[in-house]
């Protein structure tokens, strides 16, 4: 117990150490705080996005969903996300761009700045709020579950301790210091998972034994619809969507397109995304499936997200249990910190000083990292579902806010009573989802629910009264044949992505692995090429210009003022 103990500790110290040294790099400014002055560098950047994204969801959830599911939950994530990366390009440039040039922190500040609405604001922030805060819950939910596991400590109260060092560090080094901390934690993440497959495999023989094993015992772990048909061709291409659709508006990874150094950076990002997500997401959802080995029926109050450490308790020795468990922590806490960070600066800019009307001191968005903690360690305190049930709708929520965002930047024609009512018939779909009231058409509700909003937004926009709104200029909405062999060549890959002929398809490959996750790690590595190419062919634009709002401290020229002259 005590080098257990001594492992968990050993990891916090060196994260507040981290925080430390941040905090001796900072400049004392906002901008500084909550972006890290615009200056992280390409593998920083790609490091700290991957963490950042790569949450309890991916270690306890990815787990629990191959243990119920088996391998077909694979290739929906790991080709899906890495295919979301494209959004790098198509919105993270662009937002890079416009909030360099405007001084933009925040998420709700690029749509207030593109169509002058205070209404529109708060809206969009009400909304990012409100879904993130359940996906925030979602670790310290992980937190409890592996310190109650690794050191017997009450669920609740391990949640506490994981929530009080990530405050602390976040606290000293800002948006530097969690993106130091999300590379050294991110590294951490994959050998850790690595050493943790062999470790739990070996009792059975090795991966391969292992393998061949739960084919035998469990073939439905190694369908390609998954364990019940769970991944029927609607749900398989409702997930595809839906990672592309709400992966972009999680607010912590919105706020990354702002601290990028250079449009360089993102590109590099969006370049090795497929490569990480297609290697680092089948780790864990190999463990959940050799657990149906060890675990056939899961212990009395246990539930399937819990499986990643049953295992590790049942076969680990207790310091590597201890040292692969501190990864899951990495996991978790490398996305918690920056959703709290980002969340508390738009409390601060698009909640309090807009209602103000002046500046605030920094002071009141760290207050509101600490509430914000509080308010996700409530839900946690009363998990509401598995973590898939609760990603698959919180993602929703934000998917919605996609066509808003997607418009703002490339579509000159949309009006703020558009983007408007498009966000509000989409959240009232997503609320009549919830209690059953619309058909889902073979697949997941973000697919109807996003062409409504889509539709919506298009139809009030061409049908409003015309007022002053900013215009996108005509060089940004140049397109030519270059442009659409990559929108055909894309298309081709989601396309490949999604392998209905293979859905009977019973072989297996190399390691006893399905053969089709073979086909995907190829086409991950493919799309990671294309990407590299497509980055590189897109010469570097000048920022998207928009006709600024005579709106005095209430428009952009005021956004850019009030960041020039705000200090901590």
């Amino acid at each position: 117990m005590w080098g257990k103990m001594a492992v968990v500790s050993g990891y916090f110290i060196v994260l507040i150490s981290i925080g430390l040294l941040a905090r001796r790099r900072a400049k004392r400014s906002i901008e500084d705080y909550f972006v890290a002055s615009r200056s992280l560098p390409p593998f920083v950047l790609f490091l700290t996005m991957a963490a950042t994204n790569f949450s309890a969801f991916t270690v306890f959830g990815f787990s629990g969903a191959g243990w119920r599911t088996g391998y077909a939950f694979y290739p929906i994530m790991a080709f899906g996300t890495g295919f979301m990366a494209l959004s790098f390009h198509l919105i993270g440039r662009q937002v890079w761009r416009i909030g360099k040039e405007k001084g933009l922190l925040t998420p709700p500040e690029l749509v207030f700045y593109r169509f002058g609405s205070p209404a529109l604001r708060f809206l969009f922030f009400g909304v990012m709020t409100a879904f993130t805060l359940p996906y925030l819950a979602m670790q310290p939910m992980a937190a409890g579950y592996a310190l109650e596991e690794l050191l017997g400590i009450p669920y609740l109260a391990g949640a506490a301790l994981v929530t009080a060092v990530m405050l602390g560090y976040t606290f000293l080094g800002g948006m530097r210091g969690v993106a130091w901390t999300d590379a050294f934690q991110g590294g951490m993440l994959i050998v850790l998972l690595i050493v943790a497959l062999g470790v739990i495999a070996t009792p059975f023989g090795g991966l391969s034994t292992a393998n061949r094993e739960v084919a035998a015992r469990f073939p439905d772990l190694f369908s390609r619809p998954g364990a019940g048909g769970a991944l029927s061709p609607g749900i398989w291409l409702g997930y595809m969507l839906l990672w592309s659709l709400c992966d972009p508006m999680f607010p912590q990874l919105f706020q990354r397109f702002y601290a990028a150094r250079s449009e360089r950076a993102l590109v590099t990002t969006m370049s090795l995304y497929p490569l990480i997500t297609g290697f680092l997401f089948l780790l864990p959802v190999t463990i959940g499936v050799i657990g149906r080995l060890a675990f056939p029926d899961l212990p009395a109050g246990a539930t399937s997200d819990r499986i990643f450490p049953l295992l590790l308790s049942s076969y680990a020795p207790p310091v590597l249990e201890a040292l692969v468990l501190t990864a899951a922590l990495a996991a978790l806490m490398s996305t918690l910190d920056s959703q709290l960070l980002t969340l508390s600066s738009m409390c601060m800019r698009d909640l309090v000083e807009p209602l103000l009307g002046r500046k605030v001191s920094p002071w009141t968005g760290k207050l509101f990292v600490a509430v914000l903690a509080l308010i996700g360690l409530g839900i946690a305190w009363r998990p509401p579902d598995t973590f898939l049930a609760i990603a698959t709708e919180t993602f929703t929520g934000l998917a919605v806010l996609f066509p808003t965002v997607l418009a703002a930047l490339y579509w000159r024609r949309a009006t703020a009573a558009g983007a408007i009512a498009s966000i509000i018939i989409g959240e009232g779909f997503v609320a009549a989802y919830h209690f059953d009231l619309l058909p889902s058409f073979g697949t997941l509700p973000v697919v109807p629910i996003v062409v409504a909003a889509g539709f919506v937004l298009v139809v009030v926009s061409l049908f409003a009264a015309p007022r002053q709104h900013q215009k996108l200029s005509s060089r940004n909405r140049k397109t030519n044949k270059r442009t659409w062999r990559w929108v055909a060549a894309f298309a081709l890959l989601f396309s490949l992505g999604n392998d209905f002929w293979d859905w009977g398809d019973a072989r297996i490959g190399p390691l006893n692995f399905p053969w089709w996750v073979w086909y995907y790690l190829g086409l991950s590595v493919v799309l990671a090429l294309a990407f590299s190419a497509f980055g590189r062919s897109v010469r570097p634009n000048a920022p998207v210009r928009f006709q600024d709002h005579e709106t005095g401290s209430n428009g952009s020229r005021g956004l850019r003022d009030r960041q020039n002259g705000q200090k901590r």
